[in-house]
């Protein structure tokens, strides 16, 4: 039997390809979570994160971070069936080839642009669409994706906008060149505008695999011979469920380093101060956090245009957009974004953006680190012209920290431009609490603490009000709203917004990443956890370095490789 730890993204998608690539073997996954097949705000694209902070969250939040304000970060991760893909913003895009390339290029062999995109096309089907226009979608996966049919007035002005800035219109952004603005996809089944995610890779499975819901494991099963460490099972509590083929951790960045520790297999110093027995020594278990930070500004509309605040604070008009909506007809609610735009720091900021931004890159590496010394290839080398290193997303409504005006009626509408780092040079760690070792880790993603990374959020909250200034879009709204122009306008006050304002767009990774012992690495290429036989990793947790894009369709991906290279040991 294998065992498949957490139902979410990469879990659902590895058991149920193994279950029918090993039909002989029994395929059990385990989700601390609940299945949560009818619940609208998961199906309902416009509901996109009305989750966050409730009941499907594990709702875990960092310490106080001291370069961004001292403020304490929501770090959402989903605790359904699906996890994360349940709750995310269903954004479906692909970083550069450069991107998935470098995993290569920092020793992992065969995981690469051309394997990746193999997999992750065999992820989807996409439904034609004359604003896409090229290769790197997939028309047979289980995971349904489509540009939506639902495209604000307002933001009909974002691609001219971003091409009087110079930056071209791309319409083939998923086949390894993401540069320039764009109407992107989002994982939506059009027959009846819901939410595709990994749990519809069920409907592939075969009848030998098996979910368990709203089951916690709690530690891994862990037997030491002469042949070395060994993982033979987990435990629900104290039920021991045996394996008799391997476990695969599918936990997620945050809980799988943290169930290693709990199992013994970690930084010695972290686990022995919990009160476990340290089993097996790697350093690099939780360590190596990564994530991408956002900034964003927003704009009230003039009085001649809607949003979609309408539907949040008119119930007359959410009521009858709802009922729309379940009756299969077109609807507010069928909302997600799909104005992007991915850029260098040239395209950016000009013919010198670069060098600028590789000058605070090169006191912010680590260069003994081979992840920070290959992030500073992506400015110091030719990769300055392939490799995004901002992204800008259109976004129907308010997004921001300053929140609504107190009275919120239907003349308080906005749009906001959400400004997204790609690489930042801030690495942090998650580990598990030594008061309260099965309780929620400890998280520290140092946000801001590196001088690139402070910078890189300035200038995108300075380039979002650029392009909000471009006549293209400068003519649907009548005034700033968050920050306000009045309010900032000097580089001190933009320094202070970014550490006051800056957030995580909720993709932490890298905390048992694939790499050697010699870097820090949790995982071999064969995703086999370094020194223990029997346990793999299948997770975001093992991306070794960020992809300049969002990390759904990369998970995806992963799982589809892992799948084959597990099936590929058994057959």
């Amino acid at each position: 039997m294998q065992i498949v730890v957490g139902g979410g993204t990469a879990g659902l998608a590895v058991a149920s390809r193994l279950s029918v690539e090993l039909p002989d073997q029994c395929i059990l996954v385990i989700e601390a979570g609940p299945a949560a097949w009818d619940e609208e705000k998961i199906n309902i694209p416009g509901r996109k994160g009305s989750t966050l902070g409730g009941p499907y969250d594990w709702n875990f939040t960092t310490v106080a971070q001291p370069d961004a304000a001292g403020r304490v970060f929501n770090i959402n991760r989903g605790k359904v069936l699906g996890g994360s893909s349940a709750l995310n913003l269903m954004t479906w895009d692909r970083g550069a080839r450069a991107d998935y390339d470098a995993w290569e290029e920092l020793g992992n062999e065969g995981w690469n642009w051309e394997n990746f995109i193999t997999a992750m096309e065999a992820v989807e089907t996409f439904l034609p669409d004359p604003r896409y226009d090229g290769d790197g979608v997939g028309y047979d996966g289980p995971i349904h994706t489509t540009i939506n049919r639902i495209i604000p007035p307002h933001q009909e002005g974002f691609i001219p906008a971003l091409e009087s800035l110079g930056v071209p219109e791309n319409k083939a952004s998923l086949g390894g060149d993401p540069l320039g603005v764009m109407t992107q996809p989002s994982n939506i089944r059009a027959s009846n505008y819901t939410r595709s995610y990994s749990p519809t890779y069920l409907s592939i499975a075969g009848p030998n695999l098996h979910v368990r819901t709203n089951t916690t494991v709690s530690r891994l099963s862990i037997c030491n011979s002469d042949d070395g460490v060994t993982v033979d099972g987990v435990y629900i509590g104290d039920e021991l469920v045996q394996a008799t083929q391997e476990v695969i951790l599918s936990a997620g960045s945050v809980q799988s380093p943290q169930l290693l520790e709990l199992s013994g297999i970690g930084q010695e110093e972290v686990i022995s101060a919990a009160g476990i027995e340290h089993v097996l020594s790697l350093p690099g278990v939780g360590e190596n956090l990564q994530d991408h930070l956002r900034i964003q500004t927003s704009y009230y509309l003039k009085d001649q245009y809607t949003s979609f605040d309408d539907v949040r604070v008119n119930a007359t008009l959410a009521a009858e957009q709802l009922a729309l909506w379940r009756s299969n007809e077109e609807s507010l609610y069928d909302y997600t974004g799909s104005g992007y735009t991915y850029m260098t720091w040239d395209q950016a900021l000009g013919a010198n953006g670069s060098a600028h931004m590789a000058a605070l890159a090169r006191e912010s590496a680590d260069l003994s680190n081979p992840v920070d010394a290959k992030k500073l290839e992506y400015l110091t080398t030719s990769l300055n012209a392939s490799v995004p290193e901002l992204e800008v997303i259109f976004s129907d409504g308010y997004t921001g920290v300053r929140g609504v005006p107190a009275v919120a009626n239907h003349t308080t509408r906005f749009f906001t431009l959400i400004a997204v780092v790609q690489h930042p040079f801030s690495r942090g760690s998650i580990h598990l609490n030594a008061t309260t070792p099965s309780g929620k880790p400890v998280i520290d993603p140092n946000y801001l603490s590196k001088s690139y990374d402070l910078q890189a959020a300035k200038e995108a909250a300075k380039y979002t009000r650029r392009i909000a200034q471009t006549p293209a879009l400068r003519k649907f709204w009548a005034a700033e709203y968050e920050p306000s122009a009045g309010a900032v306008q000097t580089d001190a006050d933009w320094e202070q917004f970014a550490r006051n304002t800056t957030l995580s767009i909720y993709h932490p990774m890298g905390t048992c990443h694939m790499g050697s012992l010699e870097d820090g690495g949790v995982v071999d290429k064969d995703l086999k956890v370094h020194g223990v036989q029997g346990l793999r990793i299948v997770d975001a947790s093992i991306i070794p370095i960020q992809p300049s894009a969002h990390i759904q369709t990369m998970v995806y991906g992963i799982a589809e490789i892992a799948a084959k290279k597990i099936a590929g040991d058994y057959q």
